[in-house]
């Protein structure tokens, strides 16, 4: 298969694996007294367990390679200063975002709380963007935010018999917030060409958050780390599976494959994990979708596709003045 197809299938799969991060969650919380705080640390302690040996295999795999060609590697790196805001950026943005999630989930249902984080991390990070770095929107990128914000609008003025929650839809914003972190860090930290190593600075983001959610999830009631549950066997089948599939599985195809499609391919790509939780959401889980959550839902969706088609547009101009100098 070509490198650029199986990018993309690697986006897909990422994407949907995503996508069952919540319905794992929402499980979890239904059998146990497990707290999203609590949820998050496992998260994170089993994701850097499994990405730990996958930086040992690749470390053997790429020994194996230099053995073979005899030829001196060459090692870029990063600058120490650099690297630490990176990494602390990244993992304080992390434990952010998946926390808030969580707590989203818990709070409002796994369909919204997920197309709420979704929808609006894109609009956070074009606002962001604009303010810290000078970014434009342009018109088609203005237009997208506003599409945004009367979808968000929509989902918490129409909800009916509160299948939508205010405070569901607060943490879903705050856990966006803690993903548009993360993305503008990475962007400002790459505007001036420096690459880092994308598996590495994920990995030390998972020990971050494993330490720093280690004291809040020790205490969060009522559970705390080792919740109350009459089904450890699933719960615990539950935490393997967040820890390996929509974890360690999910971050490695993304990483691999956003390292070769467009930026804004990858944008609409992604848009697979809130449609995917919305299906399991009904499918699975028997969440109703009232007639303003699915108007909400579709306003939020077309609104990243319309950010994603502004920046395909914005690239491709400053490629034509490029090429035109």
């Amino acid at each position: 298969m070509p490198a650029v197809g199986r990018s993309l299938l690697y986006l897909i799969v990422a994407g949907i694996a995503w996508g069952t991060a919540g319905a794992a969650a929402s499980l979890i919380f239904r059998v146990s007294d497990m707290g999203p705080l609590a949820l998050s640390f496992w998260r994170c302690v089993g994701g850097l367990v499994l990405l730990l040996g996958a930086l040992a295999l690749r470390s053997r795999t790429r020994s194996r390679s230099l053995s073979r060609s005899r030829r001196p590697a060459v090692v870029v790196a990063e600058p120490r200063r650099r690297r630490l805001i990176r990494i602390f950026g990244t993992g304080i943005g992390l434990t952010l975002f998946q926390s808030a999630y969580f707590a989203a989930v818990e709070a409002t249902g796994l369909a919204v709380g997920t197309v709420v984080t979704l929808g609006a991390g894109p609009v956070l990070i074009a606002l962001g963007a604009r303010i810290t770095m000078g970014e434009r929107l342009g018109r088609g990128g203005a237009a997208a935010v506003a599409g945004a914000l009367a979808g968000l609008g929509v989902l918490v003025l129409g909800g009916e018999s509160g299948e939508v929650r205010p405070l569901g839809v607060a943490l879903a914003v705050l856990s966006a917030a803690g993903y548009a972190a993360i993305t503008l860090l990475t962007r400002w930290l790459g505007r001036d060409g420096g690459g880092s190593d994308a598996l590495s600075t994920t990995t030390w983001a998972f020990a971050i958050g494993a330490v720093g959610l280690l004291p809040m999830a020790a205490v969060e009631a009522p559970g705390g780390l080792l919740p109350q549950t009459g089904q450890p066997w699933e719960v615990l089948g539950l935490l393997v599976y967040v820890a390996a599939v929509p974890t360690a599985l999910a971050y490695a195809l993304y990483f691999a494959g956003a390292a070769v499609v467009k930026a804004a391919t990858v944008s609409v790509i992604m848009l697979l994990e809130p449609v995917s939780a919305a299906v399991i959401a009904v499918a699975v889980l028997g969440e109703e979708l009232a007639a303003a959550t699915v108007v909400g839902t579709f306003l939020l969706l077309v609104a990243v596709t319309g950010l994603a088609w502004a920046e395909a547009r914005s690239a491709a101009a400053v490629r034509r003045r490029a090429v035109t100098a």
